[in-house]
């Protein structure tokens, strides 16, 4: 096996959206393929600005308060890490998808219910339409979390209370960052989510028609495209090593082409 084979990223400098474990994990995963990642975390988060909202209800979970708890990313599982929560037995928990059930897991709590399909609020309302689930349902989310799952469970006859659990705010990439997509020095962006695709067009825009836009599942693609950005890459999965490989398969693909001019 050649070196092309096993190094299909040589010569990439790919843009890693977020920091700590997961940006480093992708890091070195990109790596492995020969590419050169630049870690510049696009997003950050922030303490929900009505805390005794968020207070109120969660000491009403902890009381037995809800029949379910859903929980749509892993940085509300640290809001919950964070508050000290614990769920009582009586309260069931739903993940939106199979990352944020690992970080619930990871924390301690247990997970009843992750889509099997689609990962994604849309997921959650598709499956649980088509089941006898019913009560109080408490969704605590980020302050720009569409309203696709309050509004989709309660049209389903569920009692669902929403709270802002934290805020996601926007990073400036650092100058020299912002130079290197310009030039179309970096060749690929990865998209992690709507509001990391939103700061891509707010602070990047345009960009190179050479540079490759990843997204890690079709809700982002979507999101991205809505924010006026062409995507190339859609991920089979909301994971980490989907949205890597996808980017793998491209860059094959694109080599091979060029081989057969």
């Amino acid at each position: 096996m050649t070196a092309r084979d096993t190094k299909p990223l040589a010569g990439w400098r790919v843009l890693v959206p977020r920091g700590g474990k997961w940006g480093d994990g992708v890091a070195a995963t990109l790596r492995s393929y020969g590419a050169v990642p630049v870690i510049a975390p696009m997003i950050n988060f922030a303490s929900a600005e009505n805390a005794i909202q968020l207070s109120d209800a969660l000491k009403r979970l902890e009381q037995g308060g809800f029949d379910w708890l859903v929980i749509t990313s892993a940085t509300t599982v640290d809001v919950l890490m964070s508050q000290q929560v614990i769920v009582p037995p009586t309260t069931r928990i739903a993940a939106v998808g199979e990352t944020t059930g690992a970080a619930l897991a990871l924390a301690g709590y247990r997970v009843d219910f992750v889509p099997e399909g689609d990962n994604s609020a849309r997921g959650i309302v598709k499956e649980w339409s088509a089941s006898e689930i019913q009560g109080r349902v408490l969704i605590p989310q980020s302050d720009i979390a569409e309203p696709t799952l309050v509004a989709g469970l309660a049209r389903l006859g569920l009692e669902v209370e929403y709270v802002t659990a934290y805020r996601t705010v926007g990073v400036p990439v650092a100058e020299h960052v912002a130079a290197d997509v310009a030039s179309g020095r970096i060749r690929a962006i990865l998209l992690t989510s709507g509001s990391v695709a939103r700061q891509v067009q707010a602070q990047l825009a345009p960009l190179p028609v050479e540079t490759v836009v990843a997204a890690i599942g079709p809700r982002t693609a979507l999101d991205a495209r809505a924010a006026g950005l062409a995507v190339h890459v859609i991920a089979e999965s909301r994971s980490a090593s989907s949205l890597v490989d996808g980017l793998v398969d491209y860059a094959r693909t694109e080599r091979d082409g060029d081989d057969d001019e």
